[in-house]
């Protein structure tokens, strides 16, 4: 057998951190190198997701866990507003980093994407890990060259940090370059009360919903003459995310540059 990756973990001891643990200590091709979290302590990264104990202790600071860990790929799903240096900080060591968190601007991309090409290593932020979500931007892209005329609706808990999510950003990023601006509705529309027709993109809108006991959905409904369609996708549980992880965390290992979206993984 090859040699394993060696992966480090950035915010294991989360929700979603603590299922790319247990992901990657059940993959033999894999092998956890470190796991990061800022308020977890000192304990066995095993010992989070119920396995046996790995050897592997859980730290608090993400440079000094990596510049020991000889890790091959980071696996971020942290917080918008710690993922930017993680990243950087993990390119500076040689670390691939496969970033989970959203909220990069494109400078920031842009950054990151040269420090990845002058290591000569490469890493992806991904909005959504789903296969399943991968596929519903892809038709709802398709069809908006035949019905422009759309609107998106997401639906997360109410402890999501950004909105709209990620996952509707790239979705209208790729409806956008699939049709030409058209503003739609009526253009002497008033909003009664200030963002009742959503945030504005490219002529159409998204709407975000946070609401207790809701997880990811996402749905992108287009108008058309007497009909509609309606494109949805529904993440029930966190574990349907990684597959994509899995697959991102092997196939950067042959990728240079930074990438955006992991529909370029799925080719």
């Amino acid at each position: 057998m090859s040699q394993r990756i060696k992966v480090a973990v950035a915010g294991a001891s989360g929700r979603m951190g603590r299922e790319v643990v247990r992901m990657v200590l059940e993959d033999p091709e894999l092998e956890l190198a470190a796991a990061v979290a800022r308020s977890c302590g000192p304990v066995d990264a095993g010992s989070l997701v119920g396995k046996p104990e790995t050897g592997v202790i859980v730290a608090s600071d993400l440079e000094q866990a990596l510049s020991s860990s000889q890790a091959d790929v980071l696996v971020d799903f942290t917080t918008p507003q710690a993922a930017y240096p993680n990243a950087e900080i993990s390119i500076r060591y040689g670390v691939r980093p496969v970033m989970g968190t959203t909220g990069f601007t494109p400078e920031q991309f842009s950054l990151l994407d040269k420090l990845c090409k002058e290591k000569g290593i490469g890493g992806l932020i991904a909005p959504n890990f789903s296969i399943g979500a991968i596929l519903m931007m892809k038709f709802a892209a398709t069809a908006a060259k035949y019905l422009p005329h759309v609107e998106i609706i997401e639906y997360h808990g109410d402890q999501k940090l950004d909105a709209p999510s990620g996952t509707s950003i790239k979705t209208a990023e790729l409806i956008s370059e699939s049709r030409r601006e058209l503003r739609q509705g009526n253009p002497n529309e008033e909003e009664v009360i200030e963002g009742a027709r959503g945030g504005y993109y490219n002529g159409f809108r998204i709407h975000s919903v946070r609401l207790p006991g809701v997880f990811a959905q996402q749905e992108v409904v287009f108008g058309g003459h007497g009909q509609t369609l309606k494109i949805r996708h529904d993440s029930y549980e966190r574990a349907g995310y990684m597959p994509g992880v899995n697959t991102a965390v092997k196939k950067v290992m042959s990728t240079t540059g930074m990438v955006y979206g992991f529909e370029h993984f799925l080719d």
